[in-house]
């Protein structure tokens, strides 16, 4: 039984690669995730193989079956009721639960053995649970602020304070300090104040950064929730389970550095640096915001011979891809280059915008990075900006002053017409101000998304 649980843990582990790589490209990336699942599925089942849970000590299958059924019926209902819109939201709180999941397996592991003081349980699986309480605890609340950021019910903006940041250094090392009592004498006590100081940290690390820099503070929990899983596999050492908490805590990691290069940031800038803490919209810009009529629109499209959708957060708000699609078929039909440009922090996590288009079915060779639309930027007729703000905002390669200054864009102001859709004239949601829109090639096409779009796909047909 040893030799066939160990040749599936390989077998499950291999199968996470496998995913993982396949998620990195957009055609692949349904297998990749269902490749992963499987590997998955086979991990909890041979794991339940390998545990006697029916032992007068343990759990039983069928309270076992039961927290499946409930865990299954949640993401179900996640999956089929929450909207695009709240994706974002939804992988936050995945992300914390996973963390929270991680702190309760290292508690379970103290509560089972009540001492860990004492030469039977070393303190290396003290030391273990420890960390997995303190990463899984700083996880699960810092992405319960996420999402709250995320989803509008708290302020978007970093919430700052006087001596801030030497409260968050008192509260690390107390915790460090508590912890190391902990390993050294099994102490309860300590172990408790590990877990209420370690909920407290989450807190206390996300509330200062800005709602621009929320796709990177997603990528980056879900990095620290993969962590937490590795060393809950220590704790009750599961060889699977530490494997794949590396994976998602190292391409975690990897796609942070990423988002970081995309913003000419660094994670220390996005963790410390309360990006978003000020508003920039008092800032004084040269130039109105010219408003465009459909009808008018339309005329310049269909003479268009090359288009750029640049697709935002708006874009998901206003759920336009679907008729983004379309009218880039009628286009396309009417001889036109289509083209989708994505930003790789667009939207609210990494990734946002490759999801939106893949759910309306867009063709994958019309999904361009940033770098190669920039390099045919000035002979695009037409780029169509929807609901994106400081992606786009010249500022960051124009204004030495302006705090996205350095920020890698899509060079639409180089396009040799720009219109831009937007509910209304206010700035987005990092709260800069974009230049862009006041630009003498720049119209304003004010408005939900999608009735615009739908618009314009009516002109056409008509």
């Amino acid at each position: 039984m040893e030799y066939f649980i160990n040749i599936s843990y390989i077998v499950a582990s291999a199968l996470f690669i496998f995913g993982i790589k396949m998620l990195g490209s957009a055609d692949t990336a349904r297998r990749g995730n269902l490749t992963s699942s499987i590997g998955m599925l086979i991990a909890v089942i041979v794991t339940l193989l390998n545990r006697d849970v029916n032992d007068g000590n343990s759990l039983s299958f069928g309270l076992i079956a039961v927290g499946l059924l409930i865990g299954a019926g949640i993401g179900v209902f996640a999956a089929k009721k929450v909207q695009m819109t709240g994706m974002p939201e939804l992988v936050a709180l995945f992300n914390g639960f996973g963390g929270l999941a991680s702190l309760l397996v290292g508690w379970a592991e103290f509560a089972k053995e009540g001492n860990f003081n004492n030469s039977e349980y070393p303190i290396f699986t003290a030391a273990a649970v420890v960390f997995a309480i303190l990463v899984g605890g700083i996880t699960f609340t810092g992405s319960l602020v996420a999402y709250l950021k995320l989803s509008g019910k708290m302020g978007g903006a970093a919430t700052v304070f006087p001596g801030q940041k030497l409260l968050n250094a008192v509260v690390f090392l107390t915790l460090l300090g508590f912890g190391v009592v902990f390993v050294v004498t099994g102490a309860s006590w300590a172990l408790y104040i590990v877990i209420a100081l370690s909920l407290l940290l989450g807190v206390l690390g996300v509330i200062p950064i800005g709602g621009g820099d929320m796709p990177v503070v997603i990528s980056f929990l879900n990095s620290f929730s993969g962590i937490a899983a590795s060393a809950a596999g220590f704790v009750i050492l599961n060889n699977v389970l530490i494997v794949a908490g590396c994976l998602v805590g190292a391409s975690g990691i990897i796609l942070t550095i990423i988002m970081c290069k995309a913003m000419n940031r660094t994670l220390a800038d996005v963790l410390f640096g309360s990006f978003g803490s000020s508003s920039s919209t008092s800032q004084e810009v040269e130039g109105e915001m010219k408003a465009l009529s459909v009808e008018d629109a339309f005329f310049v499209l269909e003479a268009a011979q090359s288009v750029i959708f640049v697709p935002g957060y708006g874009m998901a708000v206003a759920q336009a891809q679907h008729a983004v699609k379309e009218l880039a078929e009628i286009l396309e039909n009417n001889g036109c280059e289509v083209r989708h440009a994505i930003h790789p922090v667009a939207g609210r996590m990494p990734g946002h915008m490759n999801v939106l288009l893949a759910e309306a079915d867009v063709p994958y060779e019309q999904l361009c990075e940033m770098d190669d639309v920039n390099a045919i930027m000035e002979t695009v007729d037409v780029a169509i900006v929807i609901g994106a703000n400081d992606v786009v905002n010249p500022a960051a390669v124009e204004d030495e002053s302006s705090p996205i200054y350095g920020m890698p864009i899509i060079n639409v102001h180089q396009a040799k017409s720009v219109f831009a859709l937007k509910r209304g004239q206010g700035a987005g949601f990092s709260g800069l101000v974009n230049t862009l829109f006041f630009r003498e090639k720049t119209r304003m096409i004010y408005g939900d998304a999608k009735e615009t779009i739908t618009g314009l796909v009516s002109q056409f047909k008509d």
